[in-house]
């Protein structure tokens, strides 16, 4: 008897299956990957009026293990930390006014990175094609000074946000692009297995 054509497929790339998981595992994901992003966070190289961080590895990878939902709800998670004043973004702030200010359009964007990412990576953009996994990260990296630098623009006007909020960005967006499809081809990958009927 064939298999009724209604199914949902899985993820074809899911490396650490977390929608699989009981939901106890699942909020222990978003705790650990809430403390990756806010480590990445204090890696930080500091700049007037955009820090250079290690935050857009961590919020690409966080979508790629994670998967789309997931991820994007992991770093609203860890946003929601900031926004109560836990010292969780860059140079150890919190609060609200980081949404207020200059790097408020990078931090909207990170959901939005992370989810696309995990998108993207659940359909092959994955470790098995690590160009393709490449490719993603630098997607999402350049979605992320795209709608930073939108936001800027406003405060600083566009050319002003293209050389302080994107051009200095560009060559580390790369470097953490290549170093975050490195990481995720240590996770093992593969198609999730069909579900018994």
């Amino acid at each position: 008897m064939s298999q009724p054509a209604s199914r949902t497929a899985a993820p074809a790339f899911s490396p650490l299956r977390l929608q699989e998981r009981p939901l106890l595992w699942q909020v222990a994901a978003v705790a650990i990957g809430t403390l990756l992003l806010t480590l990445s966070s204090w890696i930080e190289v500091p700049m007037i009026p955009v820090p250079i961080t290690m935050q857009t590895f961590a919020v690409t990878l966080v979508g790629a293990l994670y998967g789309w939902r997931l991820g994007a709800l992991t770093v609203v998670a860890w946003l929601a930390e900031a926004a109560v004043g836990m010292p969780v973004l860059a140079g150890g702030s919190g609060g609200l006014a980081p949404f207020v200010g200059p790097t408020a359009g990078y931090l909207f964007s990170f959901p939005i990175v992370a989810a696309l990412v995990g998108w993207l990576v659940e359909r092959g953009w994955n470790a098995k094609r690590v160009f393709l996994a490449f490719a993603a990260m630098l997607i999402g990296n350049g979605l992320c000074l795209v709608l930073g630098a939108l936001w800027l623009a406003g405060i600083v006007g566009f050319e002003k946000a293209i050389a302080l909020g994107v051009t200095p960005f560009i060559v580390g967006g790369v470097l953490k692009s290549a170093l975050a499809a490195a990481t995720l081809k240590l996770f093992p990958s593969g198609k999730a297995e069909p579900k018994a009927p």
